[in-house]
């Protein structure tokens, strides 16, 4: 009889494990589940610039449709929320429940629940209301005057290239915490080269300052170092949080102080060894990044067929080793910074940026890459 797979989280990590299955396992092996809200895989890093403009009609092509044959053979989409997960030690006592109250038994569970975000990157759940929040955000960067952005990571940094790109009359300044932009995963020389290149860009920085209260008053807002910026437009670009808060149903040791799910080299859960974690949520302290999602989902699909298959034994589950660290950020339509960790560290600028990232946003490839 065919073994429920149940994947939780239609994002980059959920959906390379629905086209493995549906690849490697046939159904008389399994059936497979991808729970996800949305009908559509959004592409997160080609965001700062559809919100931005509207030029070129990104929506159409960010927000990936699910094909049809998601829905034949083995697999299935089931549109919905998990509120809750039970793991007990017989099969019927192993589902998940949905926001509709409805159940789904599992032989193995797969969570990819992705990143909770504020801001721009906040998006609802239904088409019709995701293009509603498309515009709004275009109506309001295009009515600011004095735009600001707290937090200085991938999305602060992208978000700021594509404002001036689009207005480079328009003052926009970043704020971040930090005496560098992005983290301490990649190397101050590189830090300081975004930072050089913002700064040509006409990007105004506020470095290693906070800022406490968003919400403008008298056309500005202050650090708590006491500097005044003007803004009329404030906006959140810290990064995003886990997307776990169902996952504490499980119990309160499966999630760390910071909400992500602890997880063995295994990708399995301690002490739940019929589920797994991928993506943004786990809490392996590596960049989160679409691209280490699938590495990670990879190595998840691999050790799931062998529990189907009814090879148990940890000593022959495949283990995430992490990977080496690396990022492109575009900044604007013809600009960028790229850093690979591999020699002594390689850094490329504008021309191979745009190559890779920013011309294209990586859409296309995205999208032959996920088979949507």
């Amino acid at each position: 009889m065919a073994q429920n797979i149940v994947i939780v989280g239609g994002g980059p990590a959920g959906v390379v494990l629905f086209n493995e299955f549906g690849s490697k396992l046939s159904a008389s092996e399994a059936s497979v589940i991808m729970v996800t809200p949305r009908p559509y895989f959004t592409w997160l890093p080609a965001c700062p610039r559809m919100l931005v403009t509207e030029d070129g009609e990104l929506e159409k092509r960010v927000l990936m449709p699910f094909p049809d044959n998601f829905n034949e053979g083995n697999r299935k989409v089931v549109l919905s929320k998990v509120v809750s997960i039970h793991d007990g030690e017989e099969k019927a006592q192993r589902f998940v429940t949905l926001d509709n109250g409805e159940t789904i038994e599992f032989s193995v569970l797969i969570l990819a629940p992705g990143s909770k975000w504020d801001g721009p990157l906040g998006f609802p759940e239904s088409k019709e209301e995701d293009l509603e929040f498309i515009k709004k955000w275009r109506k309001e960067f295009a009515e600011a005057k004095d735009i600001v952005l707290i937090g200085g990571g991938a999305v602060g940094v992208e978000l700021a290239g594509e404002l001036v790109d689009e207005w480079p009359t328009k003052p926009v300044t970043l704020v971040h915490g930090h005496p560098l932009l992005l983290t301490a995963t990649y190397p101050d020389k590189f830090r300081q080269d975004v930072v050089d290149r913002l700064i040509r860009r006409g990007v105004n920085l506020v470095l290693g300052d906070y800022v406490d209260d968003i919400i403008p008053k008298d056309g500005k807002i202050t650090t708590r170092k006491g500097t005044d910026v003007p803004a009329d437009l404030v906006i959140s670009t810290r990064g995003g949080k886990p997307n776990t808060e169902f996952i504490r149903t499980l119990g309160s040791d499966v999630l760390d102080d910071g909400g992500y799910i602890r997880v063995r080299e295994t990708l399995q859960l301690v002490d739940h060894p019929r589920i797994f974690a991928a993506g943004n949520a786990i809490d392996i302290p590596e960049g989160r990044h679409a691209y280490k999602a699938a590495r990670q989902a990879l190595i998840v699909a691999k050790n799931t067929v062998a529990l189907v298959r009814g090879s148990d034994d940890p000593k022959t589950l495949w283990q995430y080793r992490g990977g080496r660290n690396s990022i492109t950020l575009s900044i604007g339509k013809d600009g960028g910074a790229c850093y690979f960790d591999v020699l002594w560290g390689l850094m490329f600028g504008d021309y191979f940026a745009s190559l890779k990232k920013s011309r294209g946003l990586m859409i296309d490839m995205v999208k032959r890459r996920l088979q949507l």
